[in-house]
């Protein structure tokens, strides 16, 4: 793969075959941040489990105490008091019959994160072939089906994320903005490792943290020392 002049120089920055400290490796991913907008900052994990096993699924949400940087837009799927207390909350969009229909018919599709009350999810499952291949299927793993529609709004404004594993046992997910600075991304990165490490599989066996990489939108990945993320049962 060919890469360009600026993702060439940022990857002099840095060596490739080090195992940074997450401060420092963090640090350096900003100033590998040459682009003209403010580069989205990447955290991709890969663990000791096996995606294929139900048991050692690896999901959850949580939120970032710096946020992400980026607008969210929300709907939400609710009726009656539940959608007053989800605009109140500031969604973008709240509906029942009339938003299934619209996302059904016209294929509108411009929000984030999308919430259910549960009442609304035998409405909303007829959406699972739309939203499901997106992400954007409400659920009770990630908090986004809960009969407190206001605190989820809230919670996906002020930064929830959600993490689960793809195929390959990684997790991928955005932890903050080139502008955060290397603090506040560091707070973000440390929030979401500890996640995933309290949502360790019983049954997944040997070293649980097996890489991890940070990396900007446009820039090369820089490589974090697994012993060194979390607390001790990274490695467990």
């Amino acid at each position: 793969m060919k890469h360009g002049k600026k993702y060439v120089e940022s990857a002099k920055l840095f060596d490739r075959a080090t195992l940074y400290d997450p401060a420092d490796a963090l640090e350096l991913t900003v100033k590998t941040a040459t682009a003209k907008f403010d580069e989205t900052i990447e955290a991709h994990i890969r663990l000791g489990v096996d995606s294929r096993h139900a048991d050692q699924q690896v999901r959850g949400a949580v939120v970032l105490p710096n946020g992400t940087g980026k607008q969210v837009r929300v709907a939400v799927f609710a009726k009656g008091d539940d959608a007053k207390a989800a605009e109140a909350a500031g969604a973008e969009v709240v509906g029942a019959e009339d938003l299934v229909a619209r996302i059904q018919g016209e294929g509108w599709m411009e929000f984030d994160v999308a919430i259910a009350a549960p009442n609304m999810m035998g409405l909303v499952g007829r959406l699972g072939k739309i939203l499901g291949p997106r992400g954007l299927m409400p659920s009770p793993k990630a908090g986004t089906v809960t009969p407190n529609v206001a605190q989820a709004v809230t919670d996906a404004k002020a930064g929830k994320i959600e993490y689960r594993l793809d195929k390959t046992n990684i997790i991928h997910c955005p932890i903050g903005k080139a502008s955060f600075g290397k603090d506040k991304l560091n707070e973000n990165f440390t929030t979401l490792l500890d996640a995933i490490i309290k949502a360790k599989p019983a049954s997944a066996k040997g070293q649980y943290i097996r890489s991890c990489v940070v990396s900007a939108t446009m820039g090369p990945g820089v490589r974090i020392n697994p012993a060194k993320v979390g607390s001790t049962a990274a490695q467990g």
